[in-house]
């Protein structure tokens, strides 16, 4: 069946539909770190236990995403989508109305157990019904969604938490998962290409045991110390877990997370270069709204505002990235942003404690700019020769390397923040300065430095990898995947002509 003649695949509807509900998922993760302190007054609770309420969402949200693959081709990733718009939504009123600490903590786990779900599922969609011609500008505008979120986080938590109460951050999620919904509802058509023989119960414990271990002593270890009985005995447990995870997921017929997809040689290479720049993106979302609030005292919504320019700078760059993709390929792309990304995380690293704000805004901007250029074109090209009954498997696997990567990124530069603040503070005692507050101040900042110089080498090991990132012949090794495309297309119209309406909506 040609392309012209599939059903409901209507381009706009449906990336209206994948952006709603990623932008949903997305800002849920950016907009709840100003109000920890919130939290902590009206729980009358520490910081150290409400930080559950981000931490419970990252390890939710990367232990479901491994499961994604299965419940796509099981319930077809059109339901998986809708539902988990439902269940988020659902749990976001449940922490709207919670009483307690723990039952914050609780409905947060449940709010991040659905985003895990809701990320895999979009990027699955776009490649199992988009036609492969507009699949570039498709996951550009997926990850616009991605940046935007991040971008206007922090600026609307401020604004709400100064204006209205702590309550809203949530039941502003309502409105929009509704709207979500009903476009998930109306425009995404119902397909499945394949359904799984049977549920790999051995492979689903081993990845919920070695995710949840291994996210949770990454998250916790800077809190519980590294050498503790605690850290050492969750990454043991994560460590064997995910090795029997691998072998079982290699020698079942039917595998919970294909892991064949890393035989494709594109596609493990961009996974590995999108891994290393996760890791230096999370450098500047963890240091600098730290920097500017601890050190320069700049209130939560006026720190959201410094860091707005370049966060929508970075998402309005993404639909240019994707028309320039199929003209220049990934290469050129991804060697351009990995530079600016690697001189705008360097020039940070020479921050001083009455730097300007104009000067953390342009290299913001220009290290943004530099992610833009880099995370559109690592995705494409890492999914462009994975046939798309594969997909749903490749998507769940990227993202679940990226909450794992993300999360040693966090835990890393933390541990780091901390002991080079110290070693910096005691040089300054070594050195006869009797100042508190300007050891402290001094021996912070240069913490930041010290982090944005490792950030910095993180970001240039992504260079040389890229440039065996060429542009694939669509005459030549585009064919296959064509060819499968239109046969997954064929499948969604075939599915969609014999469900009733109701059913297939």
């Amino acid at each position: 069946m040609s392309q012209a003649n599939v059903p409901n695949v209507r381009f706009w509807p449906i990336m209206i539909a994948i952006f709603i509900g990623s932008f949903l998922c997305v800002l849920a993760s950016a907009s709840i770190n100003l109000a920890l302190e919130i939290f902590t007054v009206h729980f009358n609770t520490t910081l150290s236990s409400v930080q559950w309420t981000m931490t419970g969402f990252m390890l939710a949200m990367g232990t479901t995403a491994p499961v994604a693959g299965y419940l796509g081709e099981r319930f077809s990733y059109k339901r998986l989508y809708l539902f988990s718009l439902i269940g988020f939504t659902a749990a976001s009123v449940l922490c709207a109305s919670a009483w307690s600490e723990g039952s914050l903590i609780l409905f947060r786990v449940l709010q991040g157990a659905f985003s895990g779900l809701i990320i895999p599922a979009t990027m699955s969609i776009i490649y199992q019904v988009i036609p492969r011609e507009r699949q570039a500008m498709a996951i550009a505008f997926w990850g616009l969604s991605a940046m935007l979120a991040p971008a206007f986080g922090p600026t609307i938590s401020g604004w709400l938490l100064q204006h209205l109460n702590w309550q809203w951050l949530f039941l502003m999620n309502i409105p929009i998962g509704l709207i979500a919904i009903l476009f998930v509802y109306a425009y995404i058509p119902y397909y499945r290409m394949s359904v799984p023989k049977s549920f790999d119960l051995p492979g689903f414990l081993t990845v919920i045991v070695s995710s949840s271990s291994l996210l949770l002593a990454l998250g916790q270890g800077h809190s519980w110390g590294w050498s503790s009985w605690k850290v050492i005995s969750l990454f043991v447990l994560g460590g064997i877990a995910l090795l029997l995870f691998v072998w079982r997921e290699l020698t079942a017929e039917t595998p919970l997370l294909n892991l064949k997809v890393f035989k494709n040689g594109r596609f493990t290479l961009n996974a590995i270069i999108a891994n290393i720049i996760t890791i230096s993106l999370y450098s500047g979302t963890l240091l600098t709204p730290v920097f500017l609030q601890r050190i320069q005292h700049v209130s939560a919504m006026d720190t959201g505002m410094i860091l707005l320019p370049a966060s929508l700078a970075m998402a309005l760059l993404m639909p240019l990235v994707g028309k320039l993709y199929g003209i220049v390929g990934p290469r050129v792309l991804m060697s351009i942003g990995i530079v600016l990304l690697t001189l705008g995380t360097l020039t940070l690293s020479w921050l001083s404690v009455d730097v300007s704000h104009e000067y953390i805004i342009w290299w913001m901007l220009v290290r943004n700019i530099g992610i833009a250029f880099v995370v559109m074109p690592s995705s494409n090209a890492a999914m462009e020769q994975i046939p798309p009954e594969l997909s749903g498997h490749a998507s769940a696997i990227t993202n679940w390397t990226r909450n794992v990567f993300g999360s040693f990124a966090i835990a890393i530069f933390t541990t780091m923040l901390a002991s080079r603040s110290m070693t910096h503070a005691t040089d300054f005692v070594t050195q006869g300065v009797t100042d508190r507050a300007h050891i402290e101040m001094m021996s912070f900042t240069m913490s930041v430095n010290d982090v944005y110089v490792v950030a910095t080498l993180v970001a240039a090991l992504a260079l040389p990898l890229s440039l065996f990132v060429g542009k694939l012949n669509r005459e030549g090794a585009g064919k296959p995947q064509e060819k499968a495309q239109k046969h997954t297309q064929s499948e969604a119209a075939k599915g969609v002509a014999q469900q009733p309406a109701a059913a297939q909506k």
